[in-house]
C-alpha cells in the first residue's frame, strides 16, 4: 500500500463525508463509508509504516474531517443550508394598572379552562378554576400572572 493510496482513502472518506452533511443528512451509507475509509486510512498508516507515519495520519483525520465540516457550514452554500431566524414575537403582558383582583368581567368566549375575557375594557387570556365558564357570563379575577389572570364565575344570587 502506498503513501497514494492512504491519500485517497482520506480525500474519498471526506468528500463521503461532504455528501453526508450536505445532500443526505442522517445516518446514512455515506456516513458510515466515509468514516470507515477514514478509520482504514489511519488502520492501513499504522500497519504499513508503524506508529509515526501512523499517528500522523490519524492526526490529519482528525483535524481535517471537522474543519472540512466547520468551513462548510461557514461558506456561502453552507449558510444557505442553515435556519437563521430570529424571534421577534413578544409576551402579551398584563396591564396591572387596568386590572385588579376583586374586578368584574365577562367572558368572550367560553373558558375550557381558557379562554378570552374582558375586565375594564382590557380583552385578556384567562384561566378559569377549574370549572367551565359559559360565553357571555360574568367572572371575577382571583390572581394575576404575568401573562394570563386567573378567574372565576361570579354567583348569582
Amino acid at each position: 500500500m502506498t503513501v497514494f493510496a492512504i491519500i485517497l482513502l482520506i480525500l474519498l472518506g471526506l468528500l463521503l463525508l461532504l455528501i453526508e452533511f450536505a445532500v443526505i443528512p442522517g445516518v446514512t451509507i455515506a456516513g458510515i463509508g466515509g468514516f470507515l475509509l477514514l478509520g482504514a486510512s489511519v488502520y492501513i498508516a499504522f500497519s504499513e509504516y508503524g506508529t509515526g507515519p501512523g499517528f500522523l495520519t490519524l492526526t490529519v483525520v482528525l483535524i481535517a474531517a471537522p474543519a472540512m465540516i466547520y468551513y462548510f457550514f461557514k461558506s456561502k452554500s453552507g449558510k444557505k443550508m442553515i435556519l437563521e431566524s430570529n424571534i421577534i414575537g413578544k409576551v402579551e403582558t398584563i396591564n396591572t394598572e387596568k386590572i385588579k383582583v376583586g374586578d368584574v368581567g365577562k367572558s368572550i368566549g367560553r373558558l375550557a379552562p381558557s379562554g378570552k375575557v374582558k375586565v375594564n375594557g382590557e380583552v385578556v387570556e384567562a384561566q378559569s378554576t377549574g370549572s367551565f365558564v359559559d360565553h357571555n357570563r360574568e367572572i371575577k379575577v382571583l390572581k394575576i400572572l404575568t401573562n394570563k389572570i386567573i378567574v372565576e364565575p361570579v354567583k348569582k344570587e
